[in-house]
């Protein structure tokens, strides 16, 4: 039988079942939620049981809310009605039959949607003394009882309630395309001739993991030795839904002892892979939403569709690789940066 994860409420009245967490962003189309609520009616009284799936933006800790401040912005929500019985009937899945046969009687299933334009579940990477849950998008399947779905009124007890967070992760569409090239001509001081820099991608989208070939091309003309080749590799965050709070971190730095002679030409393929494991001390960098401690990586890259509210996303994530030569005796730093021609690359999840 398949893995069932499973969370009973305090009280042990509910009991919630689902077959999987990570539920994939196709792009056109994202997997649906399959589960099951166990209900033990007989302390329900004039209640309901409700089951919701919210996909919610955290930008702070729990106990703000104690002094009245909001930390955290529900971006979308909806609730069904399990019991009593109000019509809703679902139809019935190999998944289902699966949980329904793992709770037993008194279980009632049901099925969520997920939106396409919703964001993917990311977490801001926490500092060494940051306590209380993560900054970022998140999507929480919670059963309840109530007498209403949405009552800001009604306090519903925290051992009335059983939740579970799922993941929303973005898989890269099958139709990669050629990767982005740039490129630039700097003149050296003292020197009537340029050096030029090229670098390249065989195609635009990297998984995680997957090792970033560089194909890099320089013409060196003027009587100065290139000594080094640096590349680095930027993570940009834009955290758009509260603030207009935009900044970059370093995820990867690389040096190779690459020479170019004056009035030489080179040309040579570097491979670099940025991971989450060299940069675990960083904190505010952009992951793909948190389960558990080990089984996360560097945040995909945000994939916009065509008509989407960018608000909506809560946090837009890009990379940008930049490469630099280190020129001999006046020690400059010449990179494809300049005027936007730096080499972006989408980073996701290969399929299982």
């Amino acid at each position: 039988m398949a893995k069932v994860f499973k969370k009973t409420s305090g009280s042990s009245q509910l009991t919630l079942l689902l077959g999987k967490r990570d539920y994939v962003d196709h792009v056109d189309k994202v997997d649906i939620v399959e589960g099951v609520v166990k209900i033990d009616p007989s302390e329900l009284g004039d209640r309901k049981v409700w089951v919701q799936l919210c996909c919610a933006f955290r930008y702070g800790r729990d106990d703000l809310d104690v002094i009245g401040l909001s930390f955290r912005k529900d971006i979308w929500i909806h609730h069904i009605q399990l019991y009593p019985d109000a019509g809703y009937k679902p139809t019935l899945t190999e998944m289902h039959e699966t949980l329904l046969k793992k709770s037993g009687e008194q279980s009632y299933p049901f099925t969520f949607e997920i939106p396409t334009n919703l964001p993917c579940s990311i977490t801001l990477q926490p500092g060494p003394d940051d306590k209380g849950k993560p900054c970022g998008v998140d999507f929480e399947v919670k059963t309840y009882m109530a007498k209403a779905a949405e009552d800001p009124d009604e306090k519903i007890e925290k051992k009335d309630t059983a939740r579970l967070v799922i993941r929303k992760i973005q898989f890269a569409p099958d139709n990669t395309g050629s990767g982005q090239k740039a490129e630039i001509c700097k003149s050296f001081m003292m020197s009537d001739k340029p050096v030029l820099l090229e670098a390249s991608l065989d195609k635009d989208i990297y998984y995680h993991g997957e090792a970033v070939p560089i194909k890099i091309k320089v013409k060196n003309d003027t009587n100065k030795v290139v000594k080094k080749i640096r590349i680095t590799v930027d993570q940009t965050t834009d955290v758009i839904l509260y603030s207009a709070d935009k900044y970059t971190k370093n995820i990867l730095t690389e040096e190779f002892n690459e020479t170019v002679e004056a009035n030489a030409s080179f040309e040579k393929t570097l491979p670099i892979t940025p991971v989450l494991a060299t940069n675990k001390e960083k904190r505010g960098l952009a992951l793909d939403g948190r389960l558990k401690e080990e089984d996360t990586n560097l945040a995909s890259t945000t994939i916009m569709r065509p008509g989407m509210d960018k608000e909506v996303l809560g946090i837009l994530v890009t990379y940008k690789i930049k490469v630099n030569l280190m020129v001999s005796r006046l020690s400059a730093l010449w990179t494809v940066r300049r005027q936007n021609a730096a080499v972006t690359v989408i980073l996701t999840h290969s399929k299982y």
